[in-house]
């Protein structure tokens, strides 16, 4: 059963979870393998996964068109097109208590919450930016459902919606896929950009986040995709080289509450967000992360759903991990720049 322990000084909450080191990895080797012959997620290969969660069956499925089953328990059907399935080795688990515990001057919980997999695809090199408009909604929506069915579980009070890929990403399998964690408390990160976002309108009485829309929107330097509902912007204050958020042009705090119809539009301005990211950096690993309001807030006027893509050229270090301080080496105008231009960075 992994553990959640509170940290005393800074407040944030750690996850003891010794069984993910027997999870496999890919990576460890020189390279990724090719060969999907022993890939878990691959089809043919369902009962080395979890049963599904939420399935959607592509053309050929019972002689009808796309379907989506809650539940699906055989693991054995080789026609569809999106896997949900319970981690193998989660980081959280379902059963357990929510009860926080003293520990001396310390505070811990039983390791609650719940870790889903989003196998995106059947074709194990059939990346992100590879895949159609139609195929990366489909994703989107799958993670609206799964969010709104976790919500159930009033325990429940916030769900992590990310994406690793590539070695130095922390992928640990190269199938296209993606996790959502539901956990019993809010992620400190999560707790300071929203507190950050409160202040900034309690000073200036409007959403940051809109702001920022309205500045890249005029600026343009920084702009790297539009479309009629998002927009993709290198932040002004990008921590990382080529790093990317996505934001909806309407203010709304919940990703879970996204209209499913703007969904094909997100798809496609994500597409061409990491195509671009594709063209422009060799080797590219990046993690992908939905920031939305804790599940049981309100619609708040001070914050604003994204999404934030983080490429993984360079590791932090002692200055990093000592100040809080970022090191980008690659201003967002220049990243911008060549990423609409199709220019290649060198290391």
């Amino acid at each position: 059963m992994p553990e959640i322990r509170k940290d005393p000084v800074f407040g944030r909450w750690v996850i003891i979870a010794s069984g993910r080191r027997l999870r496999p990895n890919e990576f460890r080797g020189v390279s990724a393998p090719e060969n999907p012959r022993n890939c878990p997620f691959c089809p043919g290969h369902e009962e080395e996964t979890p049963p599904s969660v939420y399935t959607l069956y592509g053309k050929g499925a019972k002689g009808q068109g796309l379907n989506a089953c809650a539940g699906d328990q055989t693991g054995k059907k080789q026609d569809w097109r999106l896997r949900v399935v319970l981690n193998k080795y989660p980081a959280l688990v379902s059963g357990g208590s929510a009860a926080r515990a003293a520990d001396g001057i310390y505070e811990r919980m039983e390791g609650i919450g719940i870790h889903e997999v989003v196998i995106e695809t059947p074709d194990h090199n059939r990346q992100l930016e590879d895949m159609s408009v139609p195929e990366i909604a489909d994703i989107f929506r799958t993670f609206i459902l799964r969010v709104n069915e976790l919500k159930k579980d009033p325990r429940i009070k916030y769900v992590m919606i990310f994406k690793n890929f590539g070695r130095n990403a922390g992928a640990s399998l190269a199938h296209p896929h993606s996790q959502i964690v539901a956990m019993p408390m809010t992620p400190i990160r999560v707790a300071q950009e929203i507190a950050g976002a409160k202040k900034y309108r309690e000073d200036r009485g409007v959403c940051v986040f809109c702001d920022i829309l309205r500045q890249e929107t005029r600026y343009k330097k920084r702009v790297v995709g539009e479309t009629g509902n998002f927009l993709a912007v290198t932040p002004y204050a990008s921590r990382f080289t080529f790093e990317t958020w996505i934001i909806p042009k309407k203010h709304q705090s919940h990703f879970e509450r996204m209209a499913p119809g703007l969904a094909a539009d997100l798809a496609g301005i994500v597409k061409n967000t990491v195509g671009k990211l594709r063209a422009s950096v060799e080797e590219l690993s990046y993690n992908l992360i939905v920031h939305t309001m804790p599940l049981r807030d309100r619609a708040a006027g001070h914050y604003h759903w994204h999404i934030e893509i983080m490429p993984k050229l360079s590791r932090a270090a002692g200055f990093e991990w000592g100040t809080g301080f970022y090191i980008n080496t690659v201003s967002p105008e220049d990243a911008a720049e060549m990423m609409n231009k199709g220019k290649k960075y060198k290391v």
